[in-house]
Protein backbone atom coordinates (compact mmCIF):
# COMPACT_ATOMS: atom_id res chain seq x y z
CA UNK A 1 0.00 0.00 0.00
CA UNK A 2 2.88 2.32 0.67
CA UNK A 3 4.17 1.75 -2.85
CA UNK A 4 0.70 2.38 -4.28
CA UNK A 5 0.28 5.61 -2.33
CA UNK A 6 3.70 6.84 -3.38
CA UNK A 7 2.88 6.42 -7.08
CA UNK A 8 -0.77 7.56 -6.73
CA UNK A 9 -1.60 11.07 -7.99
CA UNK A 10 -3.03 13.50 -5.49
CA UNK A 11 -6.79 13.15 -5.10
CA UNK A 12 -6.98 9.79 -6.90
CA UNK A 13 -8.37 6.69 -5.25
CA UNK A 14 -6.39 3.51 -4.87
CA UNK A 15 -8.88 1.64 -7.05
CA UNK A 16 -8.20 4.02 -9.95
CA UNK A 17 -4.46 3.44 -10.07
CA UNK A 18 -3.39 1.72 -13.30
CA UNK A 19 -1.02 -1.18 -13.21
CA UNK A 20 2.39 0.14 -14.16
CA UNK A 21 4.40 -1.54 -16.86
CA UNK A 22 8.19 -1.80 -16.89
CA UNK A 23 8.34 1.38 -19.01
CA UNK A 24 7.24 3.26 -15.84
CA UNK A 25 9.88 1.70 -13.60
CA UNK A 26 12.96 3.35 -15.06
CA UNK A 27 13.90 0.84 -17.76
CA UNK A 28 16.01 2.06 -20.67
CA UNK A 29 14.52 2.41 -24.16
CA UNK A 30 16.34 -0.72 -25.31
CA UNK A 31 15.02 -2.71 -22.31
CA UNK A 32 11.50 -1.47 -23.00
CA UNK A 33 11.73 -2.73 -26.58
CA UNK A 34 12.80 -6.15 -25.36
CA UNK A 35 10.24 -6.32 -22.59
CA UNK A 36 7.39 -5.21 -24.85
CA UNK A 37 8.05 -8.32 -26.96
CA UNK A 38 8.81 -10.51 -23.94
CA UNK A 39 6.57 -12.61 -21.69
CA UNK A 40 2.95 -11.37 -21.82
CA UNK A 41 2.42 -11.63 -18.01
CA UNK A 42 5.26 -9.37 -16.97
CA UNK A 43 4.86 -8.53 -13.24
CA UNK A 44 3.32 -5.23 -12.24
CA UNK A 45 3.60 -3.36 -8.95
CA UNK A 46 0.47 -5.18 -7.72
CA UNK A 47 2.08 -8.63 -8.04
CA UNK A 48 3.81 -10.27 -5.08
CA UNK A 49 7.60 -9.93 -4.83
CA UNK A 50 8.07 -13.52 -6.00
CA UNK A 51 6.52 -12.62 -9.34
CA UNK A 52 9.43 -10.26 -10.03
CA UNK A 53 11.96 -13.12 -9.94
CA UNK A 54 13.18 -14.77 -13.16
CA UNK A 55 11.40 -17.99 -14.10
CA UNK A 56 12.99 -21.24 -12.95
CA UNK A 57 15.64 -22.72 -15.22
CA UNK A 58 19.38 -22.59 -15.89
CA UNK A 59 21.33 -19.58 -14.80
CA UNK A 60 20.98 -16.53 -17.08
CA UNK A 61 18.30 -18.27 -19.19
CA UNK A 62 16.01 -15.23 -18.91
CA UNK A 63 18.82 -12.99 -20.07
CA UNK A 64 19.60 -15.40 -22.90
CA UNK A 65 16.02 -15.14 -24.17
CA UNK A 66 16.37 -11.37 -24.33
CA UNK A 67 19.64 -11.69 -26.25
CA UNK A 68 17.98 -14.05 -28.70
CA UNK A 69 15.22 -11.54 -29.31
CA UNK A 70 17.82 -8.87 -29.91
CA UNK A 71 19.42 -11.03 -32.61
CA UNK A 72 16.26 -11.05 -34.71
CA UNK A 73 16.47 -8.10 -37.10
CA UNK A 74 13.82 -7.19 -39.63
CA UNK A 75 15.64 -6.03 -42.75
CA UNK A 76 13.68 -4.02 -45.35
CA UNK A 77 14.81 -5.15 -48.81
CA UNK A 78 15.21 -2.02 -50.95
CA UNK A 79 14.41 -2.21 -54.67
CA UNK A 80 17.63 -1.12 -56.37
CA UNK A 81 17.99 0.63 -59.73
CA UNK A 82 17.92 -2.16 -62.34
CA UNK A 83 19.44 0.00 -65.03
CA UNK A 84 19.35 3.28 -66.97
CA UNK A 85 17.82 5.38 -64.22
CA UNK A 86 14.54 3.47 -64.02
CA UNK A 87 12.46 4.82 -61.13
CA UNK A 88 9.61 2.29 -60.94
CA UNK A 89 8.74 -1.28 -61.88
CA UNK A 90 5.57 -3.35 -62.11
CA UNK A 91 5.45 -6.41 -59.86
CA UNK A 92 4.57 -9.34 -62.13
CA UNK A 93 4.54 -12.19 -59.61
CA UNK A 94 5.83 -13.18 -56.18
CA UNK A 95 7.80 -16.36 -55.58
CA UNK A 96 7.48 -16.09 -51.78
CA UNK A 97 4.81 -15.30 -49.20
CA UNK A 98 4.92 -14.14 -45.55
CA UNK A 99 6.35 -16.90 -43.37
CA UNK A 100 8.50 -18.49 -46.07
CA UNK A 101 12.17 -19.10 -45.35
CA UNK A 102 14.57 -17.72 -47.95
CA UNK A 103 18.30 -18.07 -48.48
CA UNK A 104 20.70 -15.77 -50.28
CA UNK A 105 20.13 -15.64 -54.06
CA UNK A 106 16.68 -17.26 -53.78
CA UNK A 107 14.12 -15.73 -56.16
CA UNK A 108 11.76 -13.27 -54.42
CA UNK A 109 9.71 -11.74 -57.20
CA UNK A 110 9.64 -10.85 -60.89
CA UNK A 111 9.33 -7.21 -61.91
CA UNK A 112 8.92 -5.54 -65.30
CA UNK A 113 10.44 -2.16 -66.01
CA UNK A 114 9.71 -0.06 -69.06
CA UNK A 115 12.34 -2.04 -70.98
CA UNK A 116 12.87 -5.49 -69.51
CA UNK A 117 11.65 -8.15 -67.09
CA UNK A 118 13.97 -8.92 -64.16
CA UNK A 119 13.89 -11.51 -61.38
CA UNK A 120 14.80 -10.07 -57.96
CA UNK A 121 16.82 -12.38 -55.69
CA UNK A 122 17.35 -12.24 -51.93
CA UNK A 123 20.45 -10.77 -50.35
CA UNK A 124 19.51 -12.06 -46.91
CA UNK A 125 18.83 -15.40 -45.26
CA UNK A 126 15.81 -15.41 -43.00
CA UNK A 127 12.02 -15.38 -42.81
CA UNK A 128 9.76 -13.29 -45.07
CA UNK A 129 7.66 -11.05 -42.82
CA UNK A 130 5.88 -8.64 -45.14
CA UNK A 131 5.28 -7.99 -48.84
CA UNK A 132 4.94 -4.27 -49.53
CA UNK A 133 3.24 -4.71 -52.92
CA UNK A 134 0.69 -6.97 -54.53
CA UNK A 135 0.71 -8.43 -58.03
CA UNK A 136 0.51 -5.76 -60.75
CA UNK A 137 1.35 -2.97 -58.29
CA UNK A 138 3.97 -0.40 -59.26
CA UNK A 139 7.03 -0.60 -56.97
CA UNK A 140 9.27 2.44 -56.54
CA UNK A 141 13.04 2.19 -56.82
CA UNK A 142 14.69 3.01 -53.50
CA UNK A 143 11.68 1.86 -51.44
CA UNK A 144 11.27 -1.49 -49.60
CA UNK A 145 9.54 -4.29 -51.47
CA UNK A 146 9.75 -6.99 -48.78
CA UNK A 147 10.76 -7.30 -45.12
CA UNK A 148 12.99 -10.23 -44.15
CA UNK A 149 13.74 -11.18 -40.55
CA UNK A 150 17.36 -12.25 -40.27
CA UNK A 151 19.35 -13.79 -37.41
CA UNK A 152 21.94 -11.19 -36.49
CA UNK A 153 23.87 -13.67 -34.33
CA UNK A 154 25.38 -15.21 -37.47
CA UNK A 155 26.40 -11.82 -38.77
CA UNK A 156 23.90 -9.69 -40.69
CA UNK A 157 24.94 -8.22 -44.06
CA UNK A 158 27.06 -5.13 -43.74
CA UNK A 159 25.01 -3.14 -46.24
CA UNK A 160 21.85 -2.86 -44.19
CA UNK A 161 19.21 -0.49 -45.34
CA UNK A 162 17.10 1.58 -42.98
CA UNK A 163 17.38 -0.53 -39.77
CA UNK A 164 14.72 0.26 -37.21
CA UNK A 165 15.70 2.32 -34.24
CA UNK A 166 14.52 1.27 -30.75
CA UNK A 167 11.86 3.93 -30.79
CA UNK A 168 10.60 2.76 -34.19
CA UNK A 169 10.59 -0.85 -32.98
CA UNK A 170 8.55 0.15 -29.93
CA UNK A 171 6.05 2.09 -32.02
CA UNK A 172 5.73 -0.85 -34.41
CA UNK A 173 5.02 -3.16 -31.47
CA UNK A 174 2.41 -0.80 -30.07
CA UNK A 175 0.76 -0.58 -33.49
CA UNK A 176 0.57 -4.36 -33.69
CA UNK A 177 -1.08 -4.65 -30.27
CA UNK A 178 -3.44 -1.70 -30.67
CA UNK A 179 -6.72 -2.70 -32.37
CA UNK A 180 -7.32 0.82 -33.62
CA UNK A 181 -3.96 0.97 -35.37
CA UNK A 182 -4.49 -2.44 -36.97
CA UNK A 183 -7.38 -1.00 -38.94
CA UNK A 184 -4.99 1.22 -40.93
CA UNK A 185 -2.73 -1.66 -41.99
CA UNK A 186 -3.36 -2.71 -45.58
CA UNK A 187 -4.12 -6.42 -46.00
CA UNK A 188 -1.50 -8.42 -47.89
CA UNK A 189 -2.06 -10.57 -50.94
CA UNK A 190 -3.86 -13.82 -50.24
CA UNK A 191 -2.10 -16.91 -51.56
CA UNK A 192 -4.30 -19.70 -52.75
CA UNK A 193 -3.22 -23.29 -52.96
CA UNK A 194 -3.07 -23.06 -56.74
CA UNK A 195 -0.83 -20.01 -56.55
CA UNK A 196 1.63 -21.71 -54.22
CA UNK A 197 1.95 -24.88 -56.28
CA UNK A 198 1.76 -23.57 -59.84
CA UNK A 199 3.29 -20.22 -60.81
CA UNK A 200 1.71 -18.71 -63.92
CA UNK A 201 4.23 -17.57 -66.52
CA UNK A 202 2.96 -14.71 -68.67
CA UNK A 203 4.27 -11.41 -70.02
CA UNK A 204 3.00 -8.03 -68.76
CA UNK A 205 0.96 -7.56 -71.93
CA UNK A 206 -0.82 -10.88 -71.45
CA UNK A 207 -1.48 -10.12 -67.79
CA UNK A 208 -2.96 -6.76 -68.78
CA UNK A 209 -5.33 -8.42 -71.26
CA UNK A 210 -6.39 -10.93 -68.61
CA UNK A 211 -6.86 -8.20 -66.00
CA UNK A 212 -8.99 -6.06 -68.35
CA UNK A 213 -11.27 -9.00 -69.15
CA UNK A 214 -11.45 -10.42 -65.63
CA UNK A 215 -9.65 -13.70 -66.39
CA UNK A 216 -7.77 -15.61 -63.70
CA UNK A 217 -4.62 -16.84 -65.45
CA UNK A 218 -4.26 -19.77 -63.05
CA UNK A 219 -7.15 -21.43 -64.91
CA UNK A 220 -5.78 -20.77 -68.41
CA UNK A 221 -3.70 -23.52 -70.01
CA UNK A 222 -0.58 -22.01 -71.57
CA UNK A 223 0.60 -23.22 -74.96
CA UNK A 224 3.85 -21.26 -75.05
CA UNK A 225 7.32 -22.37 -74.11
CA UNK A 226 7.49 -24.08 -70.67
CA UNK A 227 3.74 -23.52 -70.29
CA UNK A 228 3.83 -19.73 -70.75
CA UNK A 229 0.36 -18.23 -71.24
CA UNK A 230 -0.03 -16.35 -74.54
CA UNK A 231 -2.63 -13.78 -75.61
CA UNK A 232 -4.20 -16.39 -77.87
CA UNK A 233 -4.68 -18.66 -74.84
CA UNK A 234 -6.57 -15.91 -72.99
CA UNK A 235 -8.81 -15.15 -75.99
CA UNK A 236 -9.48 -18.87 -76.54
CA UNK A 237 -10.37 -19.26 -72.86
CA UNK A 238 -12.80 -16.31 -73.04
CA UNK A 239 -14.44 -17.69 -76.18
CA UNK A 240 -14.89 -21.12 -74.60
CA UNK A 241 -16.41 -19.52 -71.50
CA UNK A 242 -18.88 -17.49 -73.55
CA UNK A 243 -19.91 -20.50 -75.61
CA UNK A 244 -20.31 -22.53 -72.43
CA UNK A 245 -22.36 -19.73 -70.85
CA UNK A 246 -24.66 -19.62 -73.88
CA UNK A 247 -25.21 -23.38 -73.79
CA UNK A 248 -25.90 -23.25 -70.07
CA UNK A 249 -28.42 -20.41 -70.41
CA UNK A 250 -30.52 -22.56 -72.76
CA UNK A 251 -30.87 -25.36 -70.18
CA UNK A 252 -33.64 -24.87 -67.56
CA UNK A 253 -32.70 -23.92 -64.03
CA UNK A 254 -28.99 -23.61 -64.77
CA UNK A 255 -26.74 -20.84 -63.61
CA UNK A 256 -23.76 -19.38 -65.43
CA UNK A 257 -21.59 -20.28 -62.45
CA UNK A 258 -22.08 -23.97 -63.35
CA UNK A 259 -20.07 -23.60 -66.57
CA UNK A 260 -17.16 -26.01 -66.78
CA UNK A 261 -14.62 -23.21 -67.24
CA UNK A 262 -14.28 -21.12 -64.05
CA UNK A 263 -14.41 -17.61 -65.51
CA UNK A 264 -13.48 -15.12 -62.78
CA UNK A 265 -16.03 -12.47 -61.89
CA UNK A 266 -15.15 -9.16 -63.47
CA UNK A 267 -15.31 -5.80 -61.76
CA UNK A 268 -18.43 -3.66 -61.52
CA UNK A 269 -17.98 -2.07 -64.93
CA UNK A 270 -17.73 -5.41 -66.75
CA UNK A 271 -20.55 -7.03 -64.77
CA UNK A 272 -23.05 -5.03 -66.83
CA UNK A 273 -21.64 -6.35 -70.11
CA UNK A 274 -23.97 -8.26 -72.39
CA UNK A 275 -23.15 -11.30 -74.53
CA UNK A 276 -24.63 -11.45 -78.02
CA UNK A 277 -24.10 -14.61 -80.07
CA UNK A 278 -24.26 -15.09 -83.81
CA UNK A 279 -23.82 -18.17 -85.93
CA UNK A 280 -20.14 -17.36 -86.58
CA UNK A 281 -18.73 -15.70 -83.45
CA UNK A 282 -19.47 -14.30 -80.00
CA UNK A 283 -19.09 -10.55 -79.37
CA UNK A 284 -18.65 -9.02 -75.92
CA UNK A 285 -19.94 -5.50 -75.41
CA UNK A 286 -19.45 -3.48 -72.25
CA UNK A 287 -18.86 -0.10 -70.74
CA UNK A 288 -15.81 2.13 -71.22
CA UNK A 289 -13.12 1.77 -68.60
CA UNK A 290 -9.76 3.34 -67.79
CA UNK A 291 -6.55 1.31 -67.93
CA UNK A 292 -3.18 2.42 -66.58
CA UNK A 293 -0.25 2.55 -68.98
CA UNK A 294 2.18 -0.36 -68.87
CA UNK A 295 5.83 0.37 -67.98
CA UNK A 296 6.85 0.25 -71.65
CA UNK A 297 3.96 2.52 -72.62
CA UNK A 298 4.96 5.02 -69.93
CA UNK A 299 8.50 5.09 -71.32
CA UNK A 300 7.15 5.61 -74.85
CA UNK A 301 4.88 8.38 -73.64
CA UNK A 302 7.78 10.25 -72.07
CA UNK A 303 10.30 9.78 -74.90
CA UNK A 304 7.82 10.58 -77.68
CA UNK A 305 6.61 13.66 -75.82
CA UNK A 306 10.22 14.87 -75.64
CA UNK A 307 10.58 14.12 -79.37
CA UNK A 308 7.97 16.77 -80.16
CA UNK A 309 10.68 19.39 -79.55
CA UNK A 310 12.84 17.96 -82.39
CA UNK A 311 12.15 19.22 -85.95
CA UNK A 312 12.18 16.15 -88.22
CA UNK A 313 13.56 16.12 -91.77
CA UNK A 314 12.16 13.10 -93.63
CA UNK A 315 13.57 11.36 -96.70
CA UNK A 316 12.27 8.26 -98.55
CA UNK A 317 13.75 6.30 -101.42
CA UNK A 318 13.18 3.01 -103.25
CA UNK A 319 15.84 0.28 -103.21
CA UNK A 320 16.03 -2.65 -105.64
CA UNK A 321 17.25 -5.72 -103.79
CA UNK A 322 17.32 -8.45 -106.46
CA UNK A 323 21.13 -8.70 -106.25
CA UNK A 324 20.94 -8.69 -102.45
CA UNK A 325 18.41 -11.54 -102.52
CA UNK A 326 20.75 -13.62 -104.69
CA UNK A 327 23.72 -12.92 -102.38
CA UNK A 328 21.68 -13.86 -99.32
CA UNK A 329 20.56 -17.11 -100.95
CA UNK A 330 24.15 -18.08 -101.74
CA UNK A 331 25.20 -17.38 -98.14
CA UNK A 332 22.36 -19.51 -96.76
CA UNK A 333 23.27 -22.35 -99.13
CA UNK A 334 26.81 -22.20 -97.78
CA UNK A 335 25.59 -22.20 -94.17
CA UNK A 336 23.42 -25.26 -94.74
CA UNK A 337 26.45 -27.14 -96.02
CA UNK A 338 28.36 -26.47 -92.80
CA UNK A 339 27.71 -29.03 -90.08
CA UNK A 340 28.06 -26.54 -87.24
CA UNK A 341 25.90 -23.91 -88.99
CA UNK A 342 23.26 -26.05 -90.68
CA UNK A 343 20.49 -24.54 -88.52
CA UNK A 344 21.64 -20.96 -89.11
CA UNK A 345 19.82 -18.70 -91.52
CA UNK A 346 20.82 -15.26 -92.74
CA UNK A 347 17.95 -12.78 -92.84
CA UNK A 348 17.95 -9.39 -94.54
CA UNK A 349 18.41 -7.48 -91.31
CA UNK A 350 22.19 -8.10 -90.95
CA UNK A 351 22.67 -6.53 -94.42
CA UNK A 352 20.54 -3.53 -93.42
CA UNK A 353 22.50 -3.07 -90.17
CA UNK A 354 25.95 -3.45 -91.73
CA UNK A 355 25.11 -1.10 -94.61
CA UNK A 356 24.02 1.51 -92.07
CA UNK A 357 27.35 1.18 -90.25
CA UNK A 358 29.33 1.63 -93.47
CA UNK A 359 27.25 4.69 -94.36
CA UNK A 360 27.78 6.13 -90.86
CA UNK A 361 31.53 5.78 -91.34
CA UNK A 362 31.27 8.07 -94.37
CA UNK A 363 28.77 10.47 -92.72
CA UNK A 364 29.68 10.44 -89.00
CA UNK A 365 27.42 13.37 -88.10
CA UNK A 366 24.45 11.00 -88.31
CA UNK A 367 25.99 8.98 -85.46
CA UNK A 368 26.36 12.05 -83.24
CA UNK A 369 24.35 13.32 -80.29
CA UNK A 370 23.14 16.83 -79.49
CA UNK A 371 24.37 18.02 -76.09
CA UNK A 372 22.30 20.78 -74.52
CA UNK A 373 23.14 22.17 -71.09
CA UNK A 374 21.68 25.09 -69.15
CA UNK A 375 23.51 28.37 -69.75
CA UNK A 376 25.71 26.80 -72.44
CA UNK A 377 25.77 26.64 -76.21
CA UNK A 378 24.53 23.40 -77.84
CA UNK A 379 27.28 21.01 -78.91
CA UNK A 380 27.63 17.81 -80.93
CA UNK A 381 29.16 14.65 -79.50
CA UNK A 382 30.66 12.57 -82.32
CA UNK A 383 30.60 8.93 -81.20
CA UNK A 384 33.12 6.42 -82.52
CA UNK A 385 31.13 3.26 -81.75
CA UNK A 386 28.27 2.28 -84.05
CA UNK A 387 25.77 0.95 -81.50
CA UNK A 388 22.82 0.34 -83.79
CA UNK A 389 19.48 -0.27 -82.11
CA UNK A 390 17.02 -2.67 -83.71
CA UNK A 391 13.34 -2.14 -82.92
CA UNK A 392 11.66 -5.40 -81.80
CA UNK A 393 8.00 -6.17 -81.30
CA UNK A 394 7.83 -8.35 -78.17
CA UNK A 395 4.84 -9.69 -76.19
CA UNK A 396 5.50 -6.94 -73.63
CA UNK A 397 5.66 -4.13 -76.20
CA UNK A 398 8.22 -2.32 -78.34
CA UNK A 399 11.85 -2.47 -77.19
CA UNK A 400 15.07 -1.36 -78.93
CA UNK A 401 18.10 -3.49 -77.97
CA UNK A 402 21.47 -2.46 -79.40
CA UNK A 403 24.12 -4.34 -81.36
CA UNK A 404 27.33 -2.82 -80.01
CA UNK A 405 30.32 -1.88 -82.20
CA UNK A 406 28.79 -2.93 -85.50
CA UNK A 407 31.75 -1.38 -87.33
CA UNK A 408 33.97 -4.24 -86.07
CA UNK A 409 31.58 -7.14 -86.80
CA UNK A 410 30.92 -9.32 -89.81
CA UNK A 411 27.54 -10.19 -91.29
CA UNK A 412 27.64 -13.57 -89.54
CA UNK A 413 28.44 -11.92 -86.19
CA UNK A 414 25.54 -9.52 -86.59
CA UNK A 415 23.20 -12.35 -87.62
CA UNK A 416 24.09 -14.42 -84.54
CA UNK A 417 23.63 -11.47 -82.19
CA UNK A 418 20.28 -10.56 -83.75
CA UNK A 419 19.06 -14.14 -83.28
CA UNK A 420 20.10 -14.10 -79.62
CA UNK A 421 18.41 -10.73 -78.95
CA UNK A 422 15.24 -11.90 -80.70
CA UNK A 423 15.13 -15.04 -78.54
CA UNK A 424 15.62 -12.99 -75.37
CA UNK A 425 12.92 -10.54 -76.44
CA UNK A 426 10.33 -13.28 -76.89
CA UNK A 427 11.11 -14.56 -73.37
CA UNK A 428 11.14 -11.06 -71.86
CA UNK A 429 14.77 -11.58 -70.82
CA UNK A 430 16.48 -8.63 -72.52
CA UNK A 431 19.21 -7.36 -70.17
CA UNK A 432 19.37 -3.67 -69.32
CA UNK A 433 22.92 -3.52 -70.75
CA UNK A 434 21.52 -4.44 -74.19
CA UNK A 435 19.22 -1.40 -74.09
CA UNK A 436 21.86 1.23 -73.31
CA UNK A 437 24.17 3.49 -75.32
CA UNK A 438 22.39 3.34 -78.69
CA UNK A 439 23.70 5.76 -81.34
CA UNK A 440 21.49 4.94 -84.35
CA UNK A 441 18.21 3.03 -84.83
CA UNK A 442 16.76 0.83 -87.58
CA UNK A 443 13.19 -0.48 -87.63
CA UNK A 444 12.18 -3.27 -89.99
CA UNK A 445 8.43 -2.69 -89.90
CA UNK A 446 8.12 -4.33 -93.30
CA UNK A 447 8.03 -7.72 -91.59
CA UNK A 448 4.51 -6.78 -90.45
CA UNK A 449 3.48 -4.60 -93.39
CA UNK A 450 3.61 -1.06 -94.65
CA UNK A 451 5.58 0.65 -97.40
CA UNK A 452 6.09 4.31 -96.50
CA UNK A 453 6.91 5.05 -92.90
CA UNK A 454 7.71 8.09 -90.75
CA UNK A 455 9.97 7.00 -87.87
CA UNK A 456 10.26 9.30 -84.85
CA UNK A 457 13.58 10.31 -83.32
CA UNK A 458 14.59 10.07 -79.68
CA UNK A 459 16.59 12.91 -78.15
CA UNK A 460 19.78 10.79 -77.81
CA UNK A 461 20.12 10.31 -81.59
CA UNK A 462 20.02 12.49 -84.71
CA UNK A 463 18.92 9.89 -87.29
CA UNK A 464 16.59 6.90 -87.49
CA UNK A 465 15.61 4.60 -90.36
CA UNK A 466 12.66 2.34 -91.12
CA UNK A 467 12.50 -0.39 -93.77
CA UNK A 468 9.21 -1.14 -95.54
CA UNK A 469 7.98 -4.43 -96.94
CA UNK A 470 9.47 -6.03 -100.06
CA UNK A 471 7.23 -5.79 -103.14
CA UNK A 472 7.52 -7.28 -106.63
CA UNK A 473 6.78 -4.38 -108.96
CA UNK A 474 7.20 -3.63 -112.69
CA UNK A 475 10.14 -1.39 -113.62
CA UNK A 476 11.71 -0.23 -116.83
CA UNK A 477 15.05 -1.76 -117.76
CA UNK A 478 17.28 -0.89 -120.71
CA UNK A 479 18.86 -3.81 -122.54
CA UNK A 480 20.85 -4.08 -125.78
CA UNK A 481 19.28 -6.08 -128.61
CA UNK A 482 21.17 -6.38 -131.92
CA UNK A 483 23.39 -3.51 -130.83
CA UNK A 484 20.48 -1.22 -130.11
CA UNK A 485 19.22 -0.12 -126.65
CA UNK A 486 15.75 -1.40 -125.95
CA UNK A 487 13.56 -0.55 -122.99
CA UNK A 488 11.33 -3.23 -121.54
CA UNK A 489 9.27 -3.76 -118.41
CA UNK A 490 10.71 -6.33 -116.01
CA UNK A 491 9.72 -7.41 -112.46
CA UNK A 492 11.89 -6.08 -109.64
CA UNK A 493 11.89 -6.58 -105.89
CA UNK A 494 11.52 -3.15 -104.29
CA UNK A 495 11.53 -1.86 -100.72
CA UNK A 496 11.30 1.69 -99.44
CA UNK A 497 13.75 3.04 -96.87
CA UNK A 498 12.35 5.93 -94.82
CA UNK A 499 14.66 8.22 -92.87
CA UNK A 500 14.17 10.93 -90.25
CA UNK A 501 16.93 13.29 -89.13
CA UNK A 502 17.25 16.06 -86.54
CA UNK A 503 16.93 19.12 -88.77
CA UNK A 504 18.55 21.32 -86.10
CA UNK A 505 21.97 19.86 -86.92
CA UNK A 506 21.49 17.72 -90.06
CA UNK A 507 20.73 19.42 -93.37
CA UNK A 508 18.73 17.81 -96.14
CA UNK A 509 21.71 17.36 -98.47
CA UNK A 510 23.63 15.30 -95.90
CA UNK A 511 20.62 13.11 -95.24
CA UNK A 512 20.10 12.57 -98.99
CA UNK A 513 23.76 11.66 -99.60
CA UNK A 514 23.64 9.18 -96.73
CA UNK A 515 20.46 7.57 -98.13
CA UNK A 516 21.88 7.35 -101.67
CA UNK A 517 25.09 5.68 -100.43
CA UNK A 518 23.05 3.28 -98.30
CA UNK A 519 20.97 2.41 -101.36
CA UNK A 520 24.10 1.74 -103.44
CA UNK A 521 25.45 -0.67 -100.81
CA UNK A 522 22.27 -2.75 -100.81
CA UNK A 523 21.72 -2.70 -104.57
CA UNK A 524 25.34 -3.77 -105.15
CA UNK A 525 26.42 -6.15 -102.34
CA UNK A 526 29.91 -6.43 -103.87
CA UNK A 527 30.49 -2.78 -102.92
CA UNK A 528 29.55 -3.65 -99.34
CA UNK A 529 31.97 -6.57 -99.48
CA UNK A 530 34.74 -4.29 -100.75
CA UNK A 531 34.24 -1.93 -97.78
CA UNK A 532 34.34 -4.64 -95.10
CA UNK A 533 37.40 -4.64 -92.86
Amino acid sequence: MALQQRNQPAGASAAGVKAQRPADLGFSALDRRHLSAGPPNFPTVHDPPSACLPPPGPANSYKTNYLRLDCQKRMPYILADIGEGITECEVIQWFVKPGDKVCEFDKICEVASDKATVEITSRYEGIVKRLHYQDNDVALVGKPIVDIEVDDSNGAPSNRQNPQSPAEGLSATNAATNPASRLSIQPQTSYTETRNKDVVYATPAVRRVARENGVDLSYVKGTGKVGRVLKEDVYRFMENCMLGAAATSEAPKKDVADVEHPFVQANASSSASQISLSSSSAIVTGEDHLVALSPIQRAMFKSMTDSLAIPHFRFKDEIEIDSLMQARQRINDHLHMQTSLENSKMTYMPFFVKAASLALTKYPILNAKVITEPNAQPRLLFRAAHNIGVAMDTPGGLIVPCIKNVQTKSLLDISAELAELSSKGKRGAIASADLKDGTFTLSNVGMIGGTYLSPVLVDSEVCIGAIGKIQRLPRFETTVVDGLPVEKVVPKHILVASWSADHRVVDGATMARFAVFYKRLLEHPEIMLANLK
